[in-house]
């Protein structure tokens, strides 16, 4: 296949068969499309759209780029997603939870995106632990510990390990249909029997409206149930961080808070409960989502989940006791400082785009694929949508390499988080979406 016809006919409007987006992934996985091709097919996409049929086929064309996992286990197969948003680690709460509940959990995950974070890049904050590993090995720590969040190995989806890269450096993360097929190739190939998909809405997500956050949500039920796997979706809100830090060492510190000390009203925990219990109800291991996230309420208070996450910790390379000391374990940044809030009033708003790339200015994210990252910067003790702040009181504190870069930090802090008028705070789940 010459790549250069499937370019054209997406710059022309024309369809894409079945068969021209086969042969794009393939040339994606082998290498014989070029770095340049497969951006400007991203950009594409991103401008034209693809229509559902062509979602569908290049999903599955980029699924089956590599090997599709298939599994003999006494329990269920079941995965879950978050289209990307501030503070947000549920994956890293959700796995070990539904490990220790009796379920598998082959949890493909990423790197950051755009202004997100990566649920890898904030586990490799641990030093040691390493996320790349085969298909064959994600299939024996999936079966010795129950669980196993790991990056998508080279023989897993590999037209979407260079798509997603590329989707990065070419500004096209936005795109519906990519964020579709990303999303779903990788979870197909993992070979789940269900899946869960937290999909984000507001100034800290992709999909910035409701609207297009239901458009996706429906997009990727639709698509996943069609594949053969029972998905089910939650519409959740991103317009303000859902745990009160961002960056990548400082967020698993939250995980860990999680972990050791459980509690409904935390946001992280709330909805990670949440996402558990459509999960497992969907998955047939409970009657309910109700009695699903009850279960896993108690498996967090016991400390059986905790086993479970320090257990897949260690079998990927880290300490067997980072929950004993997670401050020996994790990076702290040299300089860490407050940021006032110059101001009274109420947090009425945030940007949560501004606020992403504050941390990956301060170089916990990436702006090129293979960009090194700092695990120990980000932010921490973030104010949350409707809380009381006098002039002085911090809106959140900076965790930075340098003095320097704490101060332009904080500029671009006070222009993202406003202070005045209360408004009303939006709830943090707002809908559920079926096929």
């Amino acid at each position: 296949m010459d790549p250069r016809l499937v370019l054209a006919r997406l710059r022309e409007g024309d369809p894409l068969s079945d068969v021209d987006l086969a042969g794009f992934a393939v040339g994606l996985a082998e290498g014989t499309v070029s770095d340049a091709q497969g951006g400007a097919f991203a950009m594409g996409v991103c401008k034209a759209g693809l229509s559902e049929a062509e979602t569908v086929a290049l999903t599955i064309a980029m699924r089956d780029s590599g090997r599709v996992l298939s599994w003999d286990l006494p329990g269920p197969v079941v995965d879950k997603h978050s289209t990307g948003g501030l503070g947000d680690s549920t994956s890293l709460v959700v796995a070990p939870v539904v490990a220790a509940l009796g379920a598998y959990a082959p949890f493909m995950s990423g790197r950051g995106l755009g202004h997100t974070g990566g649920t890898l890049d904030k586990m490799e904050a641990v030093a040691g632990v390493e996320t790349t590993v085969s298909g064959a090995r994600l299939q024996r720590l999936v079966a010795e510990v129950g669980c196993a969040v790991v990056g998508a190995s080279d023989t897993i989806a590999p037209a979407d390990r260079r798509l997603y890269a590329l989707r990065d450096e070419t500004a096209t993360v936005e795109s519906q249909a990519l964020i579709t097929a990303s999303i779903l190739s990788k979870k197909l190939a993992a070979g789940a029997r269900a899946l869960i998909l937290d999909v984000k809405g507001g100034s800290g997500a992709f999909m910035k409206t409701p609207q297009q956050a239901r458009d996706l949500a429906k997009a990727l039920t639709r698509t996943a149930n069609g594949a053969g796997c029972a998905t089910r979706a939650l519409i959740t809100d991103m317009n303000q961080p859902l745990a009160p830090a961002v960056g990548n060492a400082v967020e698993l510190h939250e995980v860990l808070k999680v972990l050791r000390d459980p509690r409904p009203d935390n946001r992280l925990c709330q909805l990670s409960l949440a996402l558990i219990g459509e999960l497992l109800e969907l998955a047939g291991a409970y009657a309910t989502p109700e009695a699903a996230a009850q279960a896993a309420l108690e498996v967090l208070q016991n400390g059986q989940a905790a086993e479970r996450f320090e257990r897949m910790m260690h079998a990927l390379g880290g300490p067997a006791d980072l929950l004993d000391d997670p401050d020996g374990y994790l990076p702290a940044a040299p300089v860490i400082r407050p940021v006032a809030a110059g101001a009274s009033g109420h947090v009425c708003a945030i940007d949560g785009v501004s606020l992403g790339e504050v941390v990956r200015n301060l170089g916990g994210g990436r702006r090129h694929a293979g960009d090194a990252i700092d695990p120990r910067v980000g932010l921490t003790e973030v104010v949350l949508l409707g809380q009381k702040l006098g002039p002085r009181d911090p809106l959140c504190l900076v965790h930075a390499a340098t003095e320097a870069d704490a101060e332009d930090a904080a500029d671009a802090i006070r222009r993202a988080i406003q202070v005045g008028e209360k408004t009303a705070t939006p709830p943090l789940i707002h809908e559920r979406v079926n096929a």
